[in-house]
This record gives C-alpha cells, structure tokens and sequence, in this order.
C-alpha cells in the first residue's frame, strides 16, 4: 500500500452524516447541497491553491476561482465550497463540470465555510460566525466564487423545495458548532 503525502497545512473537509430526513427545529441552518467537485482553497499572500477533499492539488483548472481569491483584500484565508457548474436556472449539473474543458472558466465555487482570515484560525468558532465573516468576505457580484447562502427554516420544508428545484438536497448545519475535520453528526 502506498501512501500519498499531503500538502502542507491542508485541512481534511467536514464530512456531513447521512441522514433518514432533515433536521427540524432552529438549532439547524440549511444549505442547497450542490452537485459538484468539494475543495478547500487556499490563499497566502498571492499564493492560492484549489485542493480537491483527497488533498490532490487542481489549481490550474480553475483560473477564474484563482482570479477571485486573488482580488480578496486579505493576507490570507481558507475556504471551503464546492465547486460546480450550473445550467440556464442555476442548477449545478455535474456532467458539465465533469465533462467540460480543462481550464474550466464557467465553474464557479460556491464558498461556504471560512476556517481561516489573515492568520486567525476561526474552526472553534460557531458556524454562523464563520459564515458571516465568509459573506463580509466574498462581493455579491464576483466571476468564479460566490457566497453558499443558508436558510433559517424547517429542515423538511428546505429539502423539498431543493428536491422540487431539482437540486441534489440540503446539508443541514447545527447553530454553534465548530469545524472539525472528518465525518460529523453535526453536518447532515
């Protein structure tokens, strides 16, 4: 068995729990799940780097999410999201981000998480904190990147709105839990 060095300071990704139905109640935000490529991106100084979840470095496919964390006025940051490509309605669909060009310029990452900013590590910090630093962080309008909304609902009401939009589901989130690497029941 041969084993694969990863790069330095790579975080491995929460994983989110499977789940029989979506949580209900206001202890949860929910997020549209995007049918795509997940990476942590990397950013320091002018250095950016697009790691896939395995920690495999795809960088060069993505110029305009480059592009994006390079216009951040910040020293440095960690970002997780997921990277798609949508059709006409919004819609990620994953054959054309699978099955697209190599230096793909319509995809576009849909950030969000924040677990570092200029040097502050924020993944004890709730949640809801850090996904309020991430949309301070990211314009509204900005080619290649953009801000994972959330919903404040009922989680069941969530997932059948994205079931009828024809989206992949939810990843529901519990109100004040840090990020923590790996399978987490606090990520369904």
């Amino acid at each position: 068995m041969s084993s694969r060095l990863l790069p330095p300071g790579f975080v491995e990704p929460c994983l989110p729990s499977p789940a029989a139905k979506p949580p209900s109640g206001p202890d949860w935000l929910h997020e549209i799940k995007h049918d795509g490529f997940r990476f942590m991106v990397w950013r320091d100084g002018e250095n950016v780097r697009l790691f896939t979840r395995r920690g495999y470095d795809w960088t060069e496919r993505y110029p305009a999410v480059v592009s994006a964390l390079r216009s951040f006025n910040v020293e440095s940051c960690l970002i997780d999201g997921e990277l798609v490509v949508c059709d006409e309605g919004g819609v990620a669909v994953f054959d054309r981000l699978r099955r697209g060009p190599h230096r793909n310029l319509e995809a576009r990452l849909f950030a969000f998480d924040l677990l570092e900013l200029n040097g502050k590590d924020l993944r004890r910090e709730p949640i809801e904190v850090r996904k309020a630093a991430l949309a301070r962080l990211i314009p509204a309008e900005l080619a290649g990147l953009a801000f994972a909304e959330h919903i404040e609902d009922d989680g069941p009401t969530v997932f059948q709105h994205a079931c009828k939009l024809g989206c992949e589901g939810i990843v529901s989130k519990r109100v004040g839990s840090p990020y923590r690497s790996g399978r987490s029941s606090e990520w369904i």
